[in-house]
């Protein structure tokens, strides 16, 4: 009897076991953990002039702001190509001062030899009708005077007119020779505004590849920063998962030494599948179709470029 009432005990303690097991192992199951690293994108700053580096405002592992002075260039050269255009300049505006001021004389010498031409050709016309006349009172004589003065007073106002259309050919190559300077001037100024790179936003400095006193090409970059809008999360999720990762969605990610609580939020999932990378090989994942996807996280300051990390989706 005894032996009868342990087997029953047994069997309902089993039972009992196992309709726990049945209810616990859904919440007992192990979220699925992503593998993947941190990315990021560098930005490499130069100027468009050689020169000799006079100073340099950052180390290698300094965050910035933006706007906070990185480096200078020796900018006497452009000093002096500055002061040369600014010569320039002044001197085309002065030529279209002059060139101006003369078509202004030139328009009123046209106007007074209109005025004399008009003159001479109403006093031709008026002696020639006395002389058809015949009253004697005016002459061929007179009358071939007055031909020859109005003939005369004609060349005049052509002359003068063309004398004032060169004028004004010349106050228009005189403005573009001003134009031209303007644009010298500012083009100067602008590589002379360049020669001293401040940060276009926060950042944290990469490399620095030259020293003060060192001579740096045109074009050269003299420092790489890692700009925080360019630090992003890469990592893989299996075919059948992606479709639960979408541009928007949060996820939450750990790594090494970083913080804790860390989320980013997915900007890109890549439209073809790929096997796993063998920077994140394991056990688990070899040999096993993935897709790529990027997240962006909410505060990339301290993030190391390289670094491992694990992703869950959030919420899982």
């Amino acid at each position: 009897m005894n032996a009868q009432r342990l087997i029953i005990g047994g069997m309902a303690i089993a039972a009992l076991v196992l309709g726990a097991v049945i209810l616990l192992a859904p919440q007992l199951k192990k979220t699925p953990m992503l593998s993947g690293y941190i990315e990021g994108e560098p930005l490499y700053l130069a100027v468009p002039i050689s020169g000799q580096i006079t100073a340099i405002d950052v180390r290698r592992g300094d965050r910035v702001e933006a706007g906070a002075p990185l480096f200078v260039v020796d900018t006497r050269t452009l000093t002096a190509a500055q002061q040369e255009a600014g010569g320039q300049l002044r001197q085309a505006a002065a030529a279209v001062d002059a060139a101006a001021s003369d078509y202004a004389q030139l328009q009123a010498q046209v106007g007074v030899a209109r005025t004399n031409a008009a003159e001479a050709d109403r006093e031709a016309a008026r002696l020639e009708h006395v002389l058809a006349l015949g009253h004697g009172a005016v002459s061929q004589q007179d009358v071939d005077k007055a031909r020859a003065t109005a003939e005369a007073d004609r060349e005049t106002l052509a002359a003068a007119t063309r004398q004032a259309e060169a004028a004004e050919a010349q106050i228009a190559a005189a403005r573009g020779q001003l134009a031209q300077a303007r644009g010298a001037g500012a083009d100067t100024q602008a590589r002379l505004d360049q020669a001293s790179q401040r940060a276009p936003t926060s950042a944290r400095v990469e490399d620095v590849f030259y020293q003060t006193g060192e001579w740096a090409a045109a074009n050269q970059p003299i420092l790489s920063l890692l700009p925080d809008d360019r630090v992003r999360l890469r990592f893989f999720v299996p075919e059948g998962e992606v479709s639960r990762y979408q541009v928007g969605s949060e996820v939450r990610f750990a790594c090494d030494g970083c913080a804790k609580g860390l989320t980013a939020k997915i900007n890109y999932v890549s439209p073809r599948p790929e096997f796993t990378p063998p920077v994140i090989y394991s056990l688990q994942s070899r040999d096993r179709l993935v897709f790529m996807v990027e997240a962006l996280p909410a505060d990339p300051r301290g993030l190391t470029p390289g670094l491992p990390v694990d992703v869950v989706l959030r919420g899982d």
